[in-house]
């Protein structure tokens, strides 16, 4: 099922191979062709994995004269160019012990004159030193690996069939998404490059804690000591899956696996076919909403499993590893996951709907206070991800949005939309269920158009409007939350007015108003440093820069508690004067404070609400 939609054409001489992969570079038949790799860590604390890779061709097919290997430099749901090859050392390539000559391509490729040899190998190591769900480590206490971070593959055979053997550091266990070969220790298959690049692997004495939903097994993998507990850890993941399950009512996988790293300054998750690295705070796990914290990760990493790696955008597979892979449908694979992740964990049972609607307000507001939300489009967000998400700097917060922020106010918005237009006999999950079966089953990638289809089908009307100036444009979505969160009985508030009212309409009195800088700040030491400074705000328009180090204000000294302080005590249009740092030189600015509303957002009921209200409110939180 995993192969099912890998549309690439298999190369000649290694069809012989595809109906049984668990054969390869094991027969001693003339007439097989085989990949495999062995991985070794025979020092882990020198950070090194050992790399062997061997390749034979069957007696009946041609030996080119040489052969290029190429090593990713991405890994997919991670829209950067890592530059993975940066890491190997030592390469060498021989045939029967005697050495073969290569060289260097390009940064990523490595071309051996195999001269006519039937069966070689090449060798290396590659340092592995970051851990990350999208990098590789190993030291004394584990290894973690991506196989495209580590694992080359010959040019034109990305569809062909491997084996991996691992040998472990003494008394450390083997945690991966691959299926083992049977009668083979530590030795998995991949059908293809894709399945093997899509296949974490954990080493080391890990924690394992199984379940079953629909009698699947799950396992979850812990690396790390934490103040977690194991039961509620475990209980509150299978009622995840249990609800992602019940939405899409079948699981594309047998089996599943959860690999999780547990460190101090850990985080993050990366999506895989049937399997999933998560990263967490060690110590995390002290309160409710740390729970509700890890819950939304597991729940947006798994729903990951149909969105993005069964309902695929255009450009996502099959991968093209050597370069950026464009697409301009983030929004809807990664901001409509974080949509369904956070609402999952109230379907589930645990958050309570009350904190959901919080978790919405704060998400609304948080965006409503960034100024590049004007100057980029979710679906540019999408498209310059290579080059702006990843890399943000001072300015990110003026000149573009994250997808993620974004798609969940756009996944919200079309839910509760199509909801109305029907009454709630439609919803986003239908477009999803519908994305499943039409586009994944029918072997399909979907496109920008296709998604919209989607949605006007369930919803039975056009949403050209809501596309044109939500997603493809610039538009504030403040106009649109009312309208949408009316269906469910919910009015977005600030201060007692409707948002509506605030961003253009007379309110019916004069929300409450606080005095207001505009820059972020930090403690730094001595210093508070300014670590951005938003557009058209007092600051912006009145000099104050990134990177500067406030001193004093109005002549005294101050932290960034006693500054915050102070300004709180101050009224709209009052003048303050900063001392800071620039470089290396002391100044002073003048600026005068503007106003902004006192008061967070808050989504709450309507005075009066109908049963259609009720029903559409009680189907989308999935309470009673």
């Amino acid at each position: 099922m995993r192969h099912t939609f890998y549309l690439i054409v298999v190369q000649l001489f290694l069809v012989v191979l595809l109906t049984n992969p668990a054969t390869l570079a094991q027969t001693g038949n003339p007439n097989a062709s085989g990949l495999s790799f062995t991985v070794s860590m025979s020092k882990p604390w020198t950070h090194l994995l050992e790399v062997e890779m061997s390749v034979k061709v069957a007696a009946n097919l041609n030996v080119p004269n040489e052969t290029d290997l190429v090593m990713p430099v991405w890994t997919p749901g991670s829209y950067l160019i890592r530059e993975f090859e940066r890491h190997v050392q030592d390469f060498a390539a021989d045939a029967d012990g005697r050495a073969l000559d290569w060289t260097k391509v390009n940064k990523h490729t490595w071309r051996v004159g195999t001269n006519g040899a039937r069966a070689w190998r090449v060798s290396y190591r590659v340092y592995a030193n970051e851990l990350s769900v999208r990098t590789s480590e190993v030291n004394s206490d584990h290894a973690f690996w991506n196989n495209a971070a580590l694992l080359m593959y010959p040019e034109g055979q990305i569809s062909a069939p491997s084996i991996l053997r691992i040998v472990p550091a003494p008394g450390w266990k083997i945690a991966t998404g691959l299926p083992p070969v049977v009668g083979e220790k530590n030795t998995f298959r991949a059908e293809n490059f894709d399945i093997l690049y899509d296949s974490p692997v954990e080493v080391s004495n890990f924690k394992e804690f199984d379940f079953q939903v629909r009698g699947v097994g799950h396992r979850i993998v812990i690396d790390g000591e934490g103040n977690y507990d194991p039961v509620r850890l475990r209980n509150e993941v299978q009622k995840i899956v249990a609800a992602e399950v019940s939405m899409f009512g079948e699981m594309p996988y047998h089996d599943y696996t959860f690999i999780l790293h547990l460190r101090s300054n850990t985080g993050g998750g990366l999506e895989h076919l049937n399997s999933t690295a998560l990263g967490f705070r060690r110590f995390g796990f002290s309160s409710d909403e740390g729970y509700r914290n890890f819950d939304s990760l597991v729940a947006h990493e798994f729903f990951h499993l149909w969105n993005v790696k069964r309902i695929r955008p255009d450009a996502l597979g099959p991968f093209d590893y050597t370069k950026e892979n464009y697409t301009r449908l983030l929004w809807v694979a990664e901001g409509i996951t974080e949509y369904y992740g956070n609402l999952m964990v109230r379907r589930a049972g645990l958050s309570s709907d009350k904190l959901y609607l919080e978790h919405l307000a704060k998400q609304i507001q948080d965006f409503q206070e960034t100024p590049g939300r004007e100057k980029m489009s979710a679906e540019e967000a999408s498209f310059d991800a290579w080059i702006k998400l990843y890399r943000p700097d001072e300015n990110s917060v003026n000149s573009s949005i994250s997808y993620y922020d974004k798609g969940e106010l756009l996944g919200l918005l079309l839910d509760l939309d199509i909801r109305r237009h029907t009454n709630n006999a439609k919803s986003l999950d239908d477009v999803m269920r519908y994305l499943y079966t039409e586009f994944f089953k029918k072997g399909r990638n979907y496109t920008p158009a296709d998604f919209q289809n989607a949605c006007e089908l369930m919803a039975g009307a056009s949403l050209d409007q809501f596309f044109s100036r939500y997603v493809r444009g610039r538009d504030d979505l403040v106009s649109a939350y009312n309208q949408t969160l009316d269906a469910a009985g919910l009015h977005l508030e600030q201060a007692g007015h409707g948002v509506g009212e605030l961003g253009g309409l007379a309110p019916v009195a004069v929300p409450p108003q606080k005095a207001f800088l505009g820059a972020d700040l930090e403690q730094d030491g001595d210093f508070i440093l300014v670590r951005n400074v938003r557009a058209a705000t007092p600051a912006y328009e009145q000099g104050l820069n990134a990177k500067d180090r406030i001193i004093a204000l109005d002549g005294a000294r101050v932290n960034k508690e006693t500054f915050e302080a102070l300004i709180a005590a101050r009224r709209p249009g009052d003048s303050i004067r900063l001392t800071i740092f620039r470089f290396d030189d002391v100044r002073t600015l003048d600026i005068r404070l503007s106003n902004r509303i006192d008061g967070p957002f808050r989504i709450v009921p309507l005075a009066q609400i109908s049963a259609q209200q009720k029903r559409i409110y009680q189907s989308w939180l999935g309470v009673t």
